[in-house]
């Protein structure tokens, strides 16, 4: 079994090895950036975990697991044009090192890449791993543009954003564990069994992230505390908090999350205040919790001996803080 170091080794390796077409070199190099400055490589890594579940000889699945690291990026490269965000992994995004034009048409090309990466995966499962890919950038696409709407409307419902934060995030990760299994020649059940596997793990993941950024410690995690706050950002905490909350409460509230503070610390606190009164830190804690023993259950489902699925429970665990 490969470990989570050998498959990011790998990925790493053909990501680099990547051949382009060297035309107009100002389209490549923003692409050559973007998958330059780290990451984790998740979704690849997860894919080829799954994959080798199955089987032993993962090297059919590098190439279209490559194709999940790049479309990923490519995500990224056009979500920070639509947060204006200034900085990626610390470094600056790609429409701030050149200019939003270059960064739109260079992730546009990112998209294609991608679509070559599936095209190279093995013809008995080429059909399914295609359409599963697609299907699962419709959804991204979809769970962004409910993200930019939501980010409009005052109320959100716990269920609207969990169905946003599993188009946005999860099901990405989701389509990796399945498309690993595919490749990997699992029958469809147990393929099945991990995309429920990813995306339950996805919506962990990320209620889990919106905690932090409320509740974690701010020099662990190297972000001011209560960032999301301080921006009006729907999160877990956020919905929740406007669904319980009642009269001069819920007025408190709706004041505060409209418009800019002033004094950011005040805000933070001020709204944390509220938060405590309503519990929000248990009750969102127990829905991450709820979806992380769905994930494990589907994952159990597999049909393979557990020692297979050690890599596998080991990267899940790291991902939502069950290694500490």
């Amino acid at each position: 079994m490969y470990t989570q170091s050998d498959l990011k080794n790998l990925v790493d390796k053909a990501i680099v090895n990547l051949s382009f077409n060297h035309e107009a070199e100002k389209l490549i190099d923003p692409i050559r950036y973007i998958l330059s400055i780290g990451g984790k490589r998740l979704r690849p890594v997860m894919a080829l975990m799954s994959c080798n579940l199955f089987n032993d000889k993962i090297e059919e699945g590098v190439i279209p697991s490559a194709g999940l690291e790049i479309f990923h990026n490519f995500t990224l490269v056009h979500d920070d044009i639509i947060d204006q965000a200034p900085v990626r992994r610390n470094f600056p995004t790609v429409h701030t090192k050149w200019n939003t034009n270059q960064a739109i048409l260079s992730g546009d090309v990112m998209a294609f890449i991608a679509n070559d990466c599936f095209l190279q995966s093995p013809q008995r499962c080429l059909l399914k791993v295609f359409r599963e890919f697609n299907k699962a950038a419709i959804e991204v696409c979809t769970g962004q543009q409910l993200d930019i709407d939501y980010e409009r409307a005052l109320l959100v419902s716990q269920n609207e954003y969990l169905r946003m934060i599993e188009l946005k995030t999860a099901v990405l990760l989701a389509a990796s564990a399945k498309i690993g299994a595919l490749i990997g020649n699992a029958e469809d059940k147990d393929a099945e069994a991990l995309y429920e596997f990813g995306r339950n793990l996805g919506l962990a993941f990320q209620i889990q992230d919106d905690l932090l950024d409320t509740y974690g410690d701010s020099k662990l995690f190297g972000k001011m505390q209560g960032g999301d706050i301080v921006a009006n950002k729907k999160t877990i905490l956020s919905v929740k908090a406007f669904e319980l909350s009642k009269g001069r409460q819920f007025k408190h509230l709706q004041e505060l999350y409209s418009g800019n503070a002033e004094d950011s610390e005040a805000k933070v606190k001020a709204v944390m205040e509220i938060y405590d009164r309503l519990n929000i830190r248990n009750i969102t804690e127990t829905l991450a919790n709820e979806y992380i023993e769905k994930a494990f259950v589907m994952l159990d489902k597999v049909d393979i001996p557990r020692e297979r699925k050690k890599e596998l429970t080991s990267l899940a665990s790291s991902l939502i803080g069950r290694d500490k």
